[in-house]
């Protein structure tokens, strides 16, 4: 046997849709002998699809229920068509490349969204976007689906270095609402699929397009997995013709799986410093993973279980205890993820509760200390879902874009209409903690990345970010670009290195393994030449194309990254390179795949890819002269890994 070619395009969203079926119904498939290849493959017979729906489906009614626009069906498909163009390192525009978990992004996010599947599907625990508004003047993307022909000719000018085309979407044309509501269905439908179960979706908009935004949500998502519609105050401005000022945005909260969902992890800022919820006697510290951190203060509910069957205490008869060198606990009682005790104990068990997620709450009537499991200090009740949160759907005292533009800091006058860190930031303390992945896909100025850092700081957790951006460019007479900053993300790079410089600066003694680096890739086509003609088509001078069919500029961390993302491994892992026989060997994560791209394979470089005890083995078509040498390889590593036949087709590639 001989490895077998890698398949370098993203993931092809029909696909999906058919697995996903097949978990619930697998005996509407069958198997049909594919035209092009000869091979069978599976399908969905609708005759027994519809038999198992009964009277639960429809085709053709004359009126039923639905939100549709000129071009949805094409949004669909677009959705579910996979790309085949990759994502290029820009190692000199990163900071700390080879320690750093973060990425920025550079290009059309529809096509990053495409290729970030394989590696991050079902691993991204937040998305939050803030998508053009469609107010008459902003942007939206020009993708092929959503174009006549006159309209490409008419907006061919509008296109950047990578071939995307974006435009002004103003009110005379004809397809204003559905040029946008086109361009945002696509994209959240992809992202959808990069969300973990319990993950959740923020959505920034204002009055113009939040009724139609709500719909095609509520049709990707579900509408019971809406959770909330957020009302920001912002600073208000006059954009409408009655002359009243609108000083409110909103944001819309979707998960992927209601019942999935956590409590959130934050109290609502909005609340006067000098309610219940502030006193001081309950601004205690408790101690977590060896270190002191402010607890989150919260008001204890009314109905708070204290008897774990049917007792209820009200609550004024419920206070929050001190620290001292002695604390009322004895007994110790697991009922549900709740202790209740009684009698004497030392502090220092009290702080072993603390420290395993435990919060002290003492039941003055019943004598007892109940330690009830928390999420940074928002109570949990023993009875299912029947928790208490202090956030609520009107967010003030965030900050505007004058404050936002402040945050930037003298980059603040380059960009318009930037998003408070705090806004951001609060939302990422919601629904996210320590190792969590955040996604922004319409990221502009980096507010998220810089949200991000900042909470990370305070909780000295470890969350991730993804920046997607295109790269728009800034107009000829302004100031950024008076400033050398041509495009958006140009911006946007050098707004999170003055932050994560800043931030450790604020706080050196407790953001020294504060991640503050990110990686940067590009959006690019293809790292491989097209060589799906003819032979007859072919030149002697192309005929080279059929050994060696890499673009002549791409580099070996071009290949390395193209192939992970093809294979799912995520790009932020780190990687190591070592020299044998004068070839370079290339490790990802200590072995998750192991790649060598050199001519000329020899048999040390195959023992040394070997001792790596790699996952994944990865060689270019070219490094084999012959089919026997790439056969040889593939049983060497074979035998020296101990892999089945089916192991080593599975884990040795070739592109």
């Amino acid at each position: 046997m001989k490895p077998n070619k890698l398949e370098l395009s993203s993931v092809d969203g029909t696909q999906l849709n058919l697995e996903a079926l097949y978990q619930i119904a697998p005996s509407c498939f069958t198997e049909v002998k594919d035209d092009k290849t000869g091979e069978l493959r599976h399908v969905v017979n609708f005759k027994i699809l519809r038999q198992l729906l009964g009277d639960n489906a429809v085709e053709d009614a004359d009126e039923m229920y639905q939100f549709t626009w000129p071009g949805k069906q094409e949004a669909r498909r677009e959705a579910a068509c996979p790309t085949t163009k990759t994502l290029r390192p820009v190692v000199e525009d990163s900071v700390d490349w080879d320690n750093t978990q973060n990425l920025y992004i550079e290009g059309d996010n529809l096509e990053v969204l495409k290729l970030l599947q394989k590696s991050y599907m079902g691993k991204v625990k937040m998305i939050y976007i803030d998508p053009p508004y469609n107010t008459g003047n902003d942007f939206v993307y020009d993708d092929d689906f959503a174009l006549s022909q006159d309209d490409y000719d008419l907006f061919s000018g509008n296109v950047d270095e990578l071939g995307n085309r974006y435009r002004k979407n103003t009110e005379a044309n004809g397809r204003f609402h559905s040029d946008w509501c086109s361009m945002m269905y696509s994209r959240l439908m992809v992202a959808r699929s990069l969300l973990t179960e319990d993950g959740v979706i923020f959505i920034s908009i204002n009055d113009y397009e939040v009724d139609n935004l709500i719909k095609i949500a509520e049709e990707i998502y579900g509408k019971k997995n809406k959770l909330a519609c957020f009302c920001w105050r912002t600073d208000g401005n006059f954009d409408n013709q009655a002359r009243i000022k609108s000083c409110h945005e909103y944001i819309l909260l979707f998960a992927k799986n209601e019942s999935k969902i956590t409590f959130p992890n934050a109290i609502d800022p909005n609340i006067p410093k000098n309610s219940k919820i502030f006193k001081e006697n309950i601004r205690n510290t408790i101690i977590k993973n060896g270190t002191k951190n402010p607890i989150c203060d919260v008001e204890i509910p009314v109905g708070f279980p204290t008897d774990f069957e049917s007792g209820i205490v009200d609550k004024n008869s419920v206070i929050w205890p001190q620290f001292s060198n002695s604390i009322n606990v004895i007994d110790f009682k697991v009922v549900n993820s709740v202790v209740a005790t009684t009698g004497w104990a030392a502090r220092s068990q009290l702080e072993e509760f603390i420290q395993n997620g435990f919060h002290p709450v003492i039941d003055s009537k019943g004598q007892k200390t109940v330690f009830v499991m928390t999420r940074n200090g928002a109570i949990e009740s023993i009875k299912e879902r029947n928790k208490v949160s202090h956030v609520i759907s009107v967010l003030n005292n965030m900050g505007g874009t004058q404050k936002a533009t402040t945050d930037m800091g003298e980059l603040g006058e380059y960009f318009d209409y930037p998003k408070p860190v705090a806004l951001i930031k609060y939302l990422v303390q919601m629904y996210s903690e320590e190792d969590d992945i955040i996604l922004d896909f319409f990221s502009g100025s980096a507010t998220t990345a810089h949200a991000v850092m900042k909470q990370n700081a305070e909780t000295k957790d470890n969350r991730k970010y993804i920046m997607v951006q295109l790269p728009e460019e800034t107009p000829d007479d302004s100031a950024a670009r008076k400033a050398g900053y041509n495009t958006i993300p140009e911006i946007a790079k050098e707004r999170i290195r003055r932050a994560g410089k800043k931030i450790k600066e604020e706080s050196p003694l407790t953001t020294q393994k504060l991640d503050t680096g990110f990686r940067v890739f590009r959006l690019a086509d293809s790292n491989f030449e097209e060589v799906k003609k003819a032979p007859e088509e072919y030149d002697q001078s192309q005929l080279d194309l059929f050994l060696n069919n890499v673009k002549s500029d791409r580099t070996d961390l071009d290949l390395l990254f193209g192939a992970m993302l093809s294979w799912g491994v995520q790009l932020s892992l780190p990687m190591t390179s070592e020299e044998v026989d004068g070839k370079m060997i290339y490790s990802v994560n200590d072995g998750d795949l192991v790649a060598c791209f050199a001519d000329d394979i020899t048999e040390n470089i195959v023992k040394a890819m070997a001792d790596k005890q790699p996952l994944r083995v990865l060689f270019r078509d070219s490094c084999f002269a012959r089919d026997d040498a790439k056969i040889n390889v593939f049983e060497t590593l074979k035998q020296l890994l101990d892999w089945s036949e089916e192991e080593a087709i599975k884990n040795i590639k070739v592109i």
